[in-house]
């Protein structure tokens, strides 16, 4: 499954279901919020903004589903 940016994706959280739409794709070892991420081309993650409550968070492509 190819995502892109902009795309509407869902990802399962300790609440429950959440939806969100895709912004960033990094395919390197990065940063976000003080927490780090060893993204790579063959596993690469996604900055995804929660559509409920506007924050941004990082989850692999392989956790996210489009909606």
């Amino acid at each position: 499954m190819a995502l892109s940016k902009g795309d509407k994706v869902h990802w399962n959280t300790s609440q429950g279901q959440t939806t969100g739409t895709t912004v960033e794709k990094k395919t390197r070892e990065f940063t976000l919020d003080g927490q780090k991420f060893k993204a790579s081309e063959d596993e690469p993650y996604w900055v995804v903004e929660s559509e409920k409550s506007g924050s941004k968070a990082a989850h692999k492509e392989s956790s996210l589903r489009k909606a």
